[in-house]
Order: structure tokens, then C-alpha cells, then sequence
């Protein structure tokens, strides 16, 4: 067996994979990650388990699927007890570090209603507090505090969080979305700055002449004090930390940034880095199937009627001038990013352990981004927000490699331990990319099931609305609870999902073969774990 390697782990929040140079993008400028897919393994269908943050993250790192981690949707945290690879890698020896956006815990601070939420039933009495889940454990408390926003606002030297956590020894948040990121990201703020809430938000914004893009301001951070460029720097810290302390050790690093997630507020240079004006609209911008789904269709008329809400986090139409302006404020954002990366790639360099590191990136979710008409994520499952980038390269594999072998965020712990000679734990459900690729095993899954689950009122649904997506050869197939109907997409011939096939009956049989298909998938994925204790 071959020295286990340094891994560092570099994911983006909110990303598309078309929005790289590696994949396809004419006008964005990605030069250092497209590095990493010039000599690696780049991963051309690879789909989130989940489109929205937190289950997907959590997804990632244990290796389980949302309705069976039990994160199904934001706010709820990764239990405590909870096995995820990084405890496997810390145990195999591995000097583990987080830097940046972890969210397997809850950050806003906004408290739900339970009793509003989830009403107890007509039927009788109510049951005792202590009863009244499925689970005695409540995930609150001092123990899932360690992320909240409004406690690093409040107390920026915090002492925050108790290590291990979650796998890893050592913890550098920064949590939150553009220029109102908290964390230790704050006093790193504040001691640089003097203040930083003088500095944050659009009440402090910079003069935009023409900016008319909602969920957007030209940030008064300058870059150099900016959350991107804190999480470069205290990821390259973790690494000289390292190489003091743990010399003798591997180290796995998740080097994780807050951008290109909404609101869009990219620094200094890169907020004008791309003329709207030269970013052409998405070919589905103006384009009507009256097959679309209802949420869609009620986006429309809310836009139409000047009653949408356009201040995040649900999705809503935008108009042609709108949309040019965030997606080129959010390619500022993510050359932002890419010379962040270009600076951690230097720094291994600089140590000369390029040679001993595998360097993976990805993201967690993607964005509409103007597609059929709309921005954000939430509900309809095109691929603008199922699909991310996964680039892997690694000094014992020769590069570059493209593949469309089909993978799934659950398969990224998967993918890490084998590549450092460690086994998985019961339960997981992620498969080792590397060794499907090569042939080494067979691979279980014909496709990728992708699920959503939402907390409360959705685009006009009166509780949680729950997506089911499965793909497979490049067909999608989207199933809504309580609705009838559903989706049926061939990206083969229809790259932009324009027409939904669903009730053609020439696609009949396809419709049925796919059902099946993602039916057999969802009772494959169904848990292994906890171990049984006897025979019965």
C-alpha cells in the first residue's frame, strides 16, 4: 500500500458546473481550477443528493442520504453522535481541519415555531414534551450552538466549537453568505478593519450606478478583507500548522468557501470584472412549455403581478437585464475564488507537497441563474442547480480524464477514505468513484437519485414540499408529493429542458422505465445501519 496522501477538499457554495472554464464556460475566468482539471479527473454528470445546503453538506459528509441522515432539509443539525468520514480518516491517522462553511449545524439564529409549524393532532391529548418526536435526543442546546451567526456577532472570541467536531481537530468558521459572513471570520474582520459592521451590508454599500439586480450591492470589504480571501489565508495557516505539529501525519483539509451563494456582492475589482452586457441570456430564458410545473407557472404570475418576493431564499422570475447582472457579479465571485485557489495551490507548492496532496473541488448546490426564467434554487429540479463540478487530481493518477460515469455528493467520503486505504463505516452509501472508473468493482446503481425535502410553506404549498429526482443516461425524471403529474426530460436531445414529456404518450414506456428505475434505486438506498446485535 502506497503512503497515504495529504487530501485537500476545496468546495464553492452555489456553484453550476457549466459556471467553470474547465466545463465549457467561454467568459469566465477560472484559470487555477482549471489547472486542477488540466491534470485530473473531471466528473461531467455529477449531481448533488440534495439542492439545498445544508442536507446536501451533511450528505457529504457521512456519506448518507438526507432521509437517512436525517438533515432532510435546513434546520435540522447533524446529530452529535452522528459517524462521518472525517472521524474515519482522524481515526486512520489523519490531522483533520475545517476552514470556512461547514453547516451541519444551523447558523441563522432564527428559532422555528414548532407548534405553529407542526400542529399536534385533533385526535387526543398530546403527548409530553419527551415524547413528542420520533427521537428522545433534541438537537439544541450548547452542543448544536457552535455555528450560530448571531453568537459570533455578539461574542466574535467565542470559544467555539468543542473538537473533535464532526471529525475534525481543528475549526475555522466562517458562516454565512457574501459580505455578512460570521464566525472567527469576525474578529479576523474586526481586528483588521476596527469595525466591520461599518463596512457590511447594503446600508454600507458602495455607489453602483445601474445596478438594478435584486439580492445585490457593491460591498464596502475590500478584498483584501473579504470572506474569500480569510479562508485562503486560514486554510494556508492549517497547513503550516500542520507541517509544525503533525509533520509525521497526512492531513485532510476542507477548504471551504462561502461564494458564489446570493447575495451577490463580489470586491474591489471583481464586482466590475464582467460587462453584463456581454453575458448572453440562458437559452431557456424565454422559453414556455405549458407542461411546466405549477410552482413554475405561479412564479410567472407572481412576477407578472408585481407581488413576487425577491428577497431570497425562494426562487423568482428576474428580468433579462437582472439576470446579465448576477451572473456577472456572480463570476466575479468566482474568480474571486479562483485566485484564492491559485493561492493554495501555491502554498502546497511552496512546501513541495504537491507532489503528496490529491486536490479535489466541488460544490454544494447549484443556482437557476436565469434559466426558464428564474434565479436561485428551491423545488424544481432543473440542471443548473442538480448538477456540480467534481475535479479530482491526484498525483498517483495521470490527467486529464473526463468521464461521464454518473456520481453523487454521497460518493465523495466514499471516494476520500479509499483513496487513503480506509474502509467506510456501516451505513454508508456512497460508492469509490475511483474504482468504479477503474473497473476495480462493479457498480451497484444504474443512476442517481436526488431528493428534497422542504420546512413549511413552498411555492404555494401549504406544508413542506417534498421533490423525488432520479437521472440515468442522461434522462430526468422529477416526482412531486401530492401533485399529480411530474416531469420527463431527455437531455440528450434537449440539453435545456424545454419540453416536458411526461404526458406524451410516445414516451410512455420511458416514463414507466424510469419510475421503476428510481423505485429501485430509493429501496437500494434504503439503511444498512445500526448493526444487528443477534439472529433475532
Amino acid at each position: 500500500m502506497t503512503e497515504p496522501p495529504n487530501v485537500l477538499l476545496i468546495s464553492t457554495d452555489q456553484q453550476r458546473a457549466d459556471h467553470l472554464g474547465c466545463y465549457g464556460n467561454p467568459t469566465v475566468a477560472t484559470p487555477a481550477i482549471d489547472s486542477l482539471a488540466a491534470r485530473g479527473t473531471v466528473f461531467d454528470r455529477f449531481y448533488v443528493a440534495c439542492p439545498i445546503c445544508m442536507p446536501n453538506r451533511v450528505a457529504i459528509l457521512t456519506g448518507r442520504m438526507p432521509t437517512v441522515n436525517g438533515t432532510r432539509h435546513n434546520g435540522i443539525p447533524l446529530s452529535r453522535d452522528a459517524v462521518t468520514f472525517v472521524d474515519v480518516m482522524r481515526a486512520g491517522g489523519y490531522h483533520t481541519g475545517l476552514v470556512g462553511k461547514c453547516h451541519a449545524q444551523n447558523i441563522t439564529g432564527k428559532p422555528l415555531d414548532v407548534k405553529a409549524m407542526f400542529p399536534q393532532s385533533a385526535m387526543g391529548t398530546a403527548p409530553p414534551e419527551a415524547l413528542a418526536d420520533a427521537s428522545r435526543e433534541r438537537r439544541s442546546g450548547s452542543g448544536y450552538e457552535a455555528e450560530l451567526m448571531p453568537l459570533w456577532h455578539a461574542d466574535p472570541e467565542r470559544d467555539a466549537p468543542e473538537t473533535p467536531y464532526y471529525g475534525f481537530d481543528y475549526v475555522r468558521f466562517a458562516n454565512g453568505h457574501s459580505d455578512k459572513v460570521q464566525g472567527h471570520y469576525t474578529a479576523w474582520l474586526n481586528a483588521r478593519s476596527g469595525d466591520g459592521d461599518r463596512l457590511r451590508g447594503p446600508k454600507n454599500a458602495l455607489p453602483a450606478p445601474g445596478l438594478v439586480a435584486p439580492l445585490a450591492w457593491r460591498t464596502a470589504i475590500p478584498e483584501a478583507l473579504y470572506p474569500t480571501r480569510y479562508i485562503a489565508e486560514e486554510s494556508c495557516n492549517f497547513i503550516d500548522f500542520h507541517l509544525q505539529e503533525r509533520p509525521g501525519n497526512p492531513f485532510f483539509l476542507h477548504c471551504s468557501f462561502t461564494d458564489p451563494h446570493h447575495p451577490f456582492t463580489p470586491p474591489g475589482r471583481y464586482f466590475d470584472m464582467y460587462a453584463p452586457a456581454d453575458i448572453p441570456l440562458p437559452p431557456s430564458f424565454d422559453a414556455r412549455d405549458p407542461d411546466a410545473p405549477p410552482m413554475l407557472k405561479r412564479l410567472r404570475a407572481e412576477w407578472a403581478a408585481g407581488t413576487a418576493r425577491t428577497d431570497g431564499p425562494m426562487p423568482f422570475c428576474v428580468t433579462a437585464e437582472e439576470v446579465r447582472q448576477i451572473i456577472a457579479l456572480t463570476y466575479g465571485m468566482i474568480s474571486c475564488i479562483d485566485d484564492a485557489v491559485a493561492t493554495l495551490l501555491g502554498h502546497l507548492e511552496s512546501h513541495g507537497i504537491s507532489d503528496k496532496t490529491v486536490v479535489i473541488f466541488t460544490s454544494d448546490h447549484g443556482d437557476f441563474m436565469g434559466d426558464h426564467g428564474i434565479i436561485l434554487k428551491h423545488g424544481l429540479h432543473y440542471e443548473g442547480v442538480l448538477r456540480v463540478p467534481l475535479i479530482w487530481a491526484d498525483p498517483d493518477r495521470s490527467g486529464p480524464v473526463r468521464t461521464d460515469l454518473p456520481g453523487s455528493s454521497i460518493d465523495i467520503g466514499a471516494t476520500i477514505l479509499t483513496r487513503a486505504g480506509l474502509a467506510p463505516f456501516n451505513g454508508n452509501q456512497g460508492l469509490p468513484l475511483l474504482d468504479l472508473l477503474d473497473g476495480a468493482i462493479p457498480n451497484p446503481r444504474r443512476g442517481i437519485l436526488i431528493e428534497e425535502d422542504e420546512l413549511g410553506a413552498h411555492l404555494g404549498t401549504d406544508a413542506g414540499l417534498r421533490t423525488r429526482t432520479y437521472i440515468e443516461d442522461n434522462w430526468r425524471l422529477t416526482l412531486w408529493q401530492g401533485m399529480e403529474g411530474g416531469e420527463l426530460f431527455n437531455r440528450n436531445s434537449d440539453p435545456h429542458e424545454l419540453k416536458n414529456l411526461w404526458s406524451d404518450p410516445d414516451f410512455s414506456n420511458e416514463r414507466a422505465r424510469m419510475t421503476e428505475a428510481m423505485l429501485r434505486e430509493m429501496i437500494r438506498l434504503g439503511d444498512t445501519a445500526p448493526f444487528a446485535t443477534h439472529m433475532a
